[in-house]
């Protein structure tokens, strides 16, 4: 299958390294920053599949397809990679242009069998929202399941290092957060906490992903009244996060 070269497109270092480690045995692949990089490596390579990520600075993942489209730069299927689960969001994807959804957190099975779907058959698939939906359980600090999951597809060592990668963004988000706090420009926060909510979907870190999502929700609807207690409780996850995986097993 290595005959198959796969473009990632996402402007997250952190999603890119766990989109290479589910894909590497599969395909041949190369990665993009954001929308432009990835439209300068179209005009001069040749992908068989473009998972293309929407949110993105400089250009984003549905200005980026409105590209490629108009300079004819690939007619191989592009698949939108989005935090977003609603039915009609992925509805929206596809009659925007795209061949194919996948919500965050990637589960990799999905990610594989969407990916060998579209090179035999492009054409979108019907996907039960259920699939698309993340687990409700934010009582595990860690989901095994998912760290078994993505065993599966590389070594014990890359994961590890994906993990530590996430610990260490977060935490620098995190720092970012609190400088934003004091600066009092509030609305700043929500870019922060939506990486942060991203990286521990996908790996499976349920109370950081469910209360950097409620957070997240607070800032979107300008709820700032908690917001110091918001920054420290999530903090406090991390610390938490940090001790967990140090003391744990399963790697």
């Amino acid at each position: 299958m290595k005959d198959k070269k796969v473009l990632i497109v996402d402007d997250n270092a952190l999603n890119r390294k766990v989109f290479e480690n589910i894909i590497r045995h599969n395909y041949l692949f190369d990665t993009a920053e954001n929308g432009l990089i990835a439209l300068e490596k179209l005009r001069i390579d040749h992908f068989d599949i473009i998972l293309m990520d929407i949110q993105m600075p400089k250009l984003d993942g549905i200005s980026t397809l409105k590209a490629i489209k108009e300079e004819s730069l690939s007619s191989s299927p592009i698949i939108a990679v989005s935090a977003y689960s609603d039915q009609s969001d992925r509805d929206y994807f596809l009659a925007t242009g795209f061949d194919e959804f996948i919500a965050k957190p990637i589960k990799p099975k999905h990610l594989l069998e969407t990916i060998e779907q579209q090179l035999h058959d492009p054409s979108p698939t019907t996907v039960p929202l259920g699939d698309m939906e993340v687990e409700e359980d934010n009582t595990i600090e860690l989901d095994e399941g998912i760290v078994k999951r993505l065993l599966k597809y590389n070594t014990p060592e890359n994961i590890r290092e994906v993990y530590l990668d996430f610990i260490e963004e977060a935490e620098e988000l995190t720092s970012d957060i609190k400088k934003i706090i004091d600066e009092k420009n509030y609305p700043a926060i929500g870019e922060k906490l939506h990486i942060i909510k991203g990286n521990s979907g996908t790996l499976g870190a349920n109370r950081i992903y469910h209360y950097s999502a409620f957070f997240e929700k607070n800032i979107k609807n300008s709820n700032f009244e908690n917001i110091s207690k918001d920054y420290l409780k999530l903090k406090r996850m991390l610390d938490n996060f940090r001790v967990y995986f140090g003391e744990q097993k399963i790697i």
